[in-house]
């Protein structure tokens, strides 16, 4: 990685979308920031959770309070100690100060989402092999992610990229109605079996193409990709509802990349913020 003016080159990795329902090729490559590069992030990071909700309507008058959903969100006592080290180094080292996501990524156990030979390691502030040439993110990247996004509980997301299940458990933490698109099936049906095993009975899966989104499910208040298209794929844009949020990282595969923050405001339109210089592997697509 390498610092870009204000702006910092990440090289991080990504689940794409590969060929085919039944099979097909997915890279993926995840690195984690190195020392000399933890330095200030942009100004959104820490600043999520001042979007949440705050009681209050536009006027300035108190709002009536939202009747918020219930659902299943696992919990163990396992690993403590790593998970609030883990958290620590995040806040610390990165300077995140949403304190939302750093209690979720407190809650979700990493150690879940990683191979038996990995587990010694699921704190680690790295990326680590899942198979089929795919990682789990760093811990870092999944929070500063989930923080852009600012959810609220009500909110329906969208992931592109599902890998091993844990960014979608993160963001399981902040709503039922999550959405996550994979399309290698090996690794789909073990994140499903996975979500089966601890809990999470709301976490919706597809095998498929993430180019085309979930058109079924939208609109989507937030879409978090997670592999780089040369430009931004119009099914997302069409998916994300008014008002809404998605991360996605935008540029030719080789090249500088840049992180970018899409809002569609009340009138249906697109503003885009450049948040990071980034490197993703790119979104591949399905074939016809």
């Amino acid at each position: 990685m390498r610092i870009m003016g204000k702006r910092q080159t990440i090289w991080l990795g990504a689940a794409a979308s590969g060929v085919g329902l039944t099979g097909g090729v997915l890279v993926c490559l995840c690195a984690c920031l190195c020392s000399s590069c933890r330095q200030s992030l942009p100004e959104s990071v820490g600043g999520a959770e001042n979007s949440r909700s705050a009681g209050a309507q536009s006027d300035g008058k108190p709002s009536e309070p939202n009747v918020l959903p219930r659902w299943n969100r696992p919990r163990t006592e396992e690993r403590q100690r790593e998970r609030l080290r883990m958290v620590e180094r995040i806040r610390q080292e990165y300077g995140l100060q949403d304190e939302a996501v750093l209690e979720a990524m407190r809650n979700v156990p990493r150690h879940w989402f990683v191979p038996p030979d990995q587990s010694a390691y699921a704190y680690y502030d790295s990326p680590l092999p899942i198979g089929y040439g795919q990682t789990i993110s760093q811990p870092f990247i999944v929070a500063y992610m989930t923080s852009v996004l600012a959810l609220e509980p009500n909110d329906r997301v969208l992931e592109i990229g599902t890998g091993s299940g844990y960014q979608a458990a993160v963001l399981n933490e902040f709503t039922p109605n999550v959405f996550t698109i994979e399309i290698i099936r090996p690794l789909a049906e073990r994140a499903i079996e996975t979500f089966r095993r601890y809990g999470y009975e709301t976490i919706r899966v597809r095998i498929g193409d993430g180019y085309k989104g979930w058109p079924e499910e939208a609109p989507f208040d937030a879409i978090v990709v997670t592999c780089a298209p040369d430009k931004i794929p119009p099914p997302l844009l069409e998916q994300l509802k008014v008002g809404g949020r998605m991360i996605i990282p935008v540029g030719s595969e080789g090249r500088l990349q840049e992180l970018v923050l899409v809002e569609k405001d009340s009138k249906g339109q697109i503003r885009k913020r450049s948040v990071m210089d980034v490197r993703f592997v790119p979104l591949l697509r399905q074939k016809e």
